[in-house]
């Protein structure tokens, strides 16, 4: 079996992946412990392709911040890779359950990157109010029949006013990729209509494909930390909505400083993997 490719229009890419259908939690279960147990390729395709809708209907929540779907829908596909290379069928739950965290992640990483060359979300704190700013003033402009001013932005997300009137310029201001499309599916990139003077088909391919490396460096530095690590990093680094140190201790029956040592472990650890990583820990 061959995985989908979205080579061609959305509208082809989603009818092909339709027509995989959605598996029982048994048949499930069977697939994930043959992959678990003996690596079976197979199995993990079938896993994969039967979730491939969840991944378009997660990446459409985050059409409003400009980029085209089908950039969306790759970097989710490659969320759901990883988590079915990690799925463990014995912990009692769905394989989408697990992966929607995967998913968010890899599309969340786009975004923040791709935005604009100065880092829009250098803390977590900055990262929350970039996947939030949009959705809380569509909220309140339906409330109040009126744009909100910025004040009650800053009050609804407990956040300083001068935070959210930075976070709206940096937001309004995205720096676009002249390889972009103008429209979606159309044939003219920004680039056709400026004179070319940047790097040749063989050096933008070269920068490609260290790009796909670093992904693939990401994955498998996640991939040597232990449960409660990856969780910390999955549910505090990468989350749009991360869990205070406090929670996390009450879910693993530990201190707060217990939780604090081992998010300082497991970011360490990303850090040897991932020489050019940066954290404000």
């Amino acid at each position: 079996m061959k995985l989908p490719v979205l080579t061609g229009t959305l509208d082809l890419y989603i009818g092909e992946i339709n027509r995989f259908p959605l598996l029982t939690a048994e048949e499930e279960f069977k697939l994930a412990v043959q992959l678990k147990k003996y690596g079976n390729v197979e199995a993990a395709e079938k896993l994969i392709v039967s979730n491939l809708r969840f991944v378009v209907k997660i990446a459409h929540e985050y059409r409003s911040y400009g980029f085209k779907l089908a950039d969306l829908i790759q970097e989710g596909n490659v969320g759901l890779i990883h988590a079915v290379k990690k799925f463990d069928p014995y912990k009692g739950y769905r394989l989408i359950s697990y992966a929607v965290w995967w998913i968010r992640a890899y599309i969340q990483n786009y975004l923040i990157k791709s935005w604009s060359i100065v880092k829009i979300g250098t803390t977590q704190a900055q990262r929350k109010l970039f996947f939030k700013l949009n959705q809380t003033k569509k909220e309140l402009e339906t409330l109040s029949k009126k744009n909100p001013e910025f004040s009650e932005i800053a009050t609804s997300l407990g956040v300083k006013n001068s935070e959210v009137a930075e976070m709206d310029v940096r937001m309004g201001s995205r720096d676009v990729s002249l390889n972009e499309f103008i429209k979606d599916e159309g044939d003219n990139a920004h680039i056709d209509f400026l004179t070319y003077e940047g790097d040749d088909q063989e050096v933008s391919l070269i920068k490609d494909e260290e790009k796909s490396l670093v992904r693939r460096d990401i994955a498998g530095a996640l991939a040597k930390l232990n449960e409660r690590e990856s969780y910390i990093i999955l549910n505090r680094v990468m989350a749009d909505d991360p869990q205070t140190l406090q929670e996390i201790g009450i879910k693993y029956n530990i201190s707060r400083e217990r939780a604090r040592q081992i998010e300082k472990q497991a970011l360490k650890k990303i850090q040897l993997a991932l020489p050019y990583f940066k954290t404000d820990k």
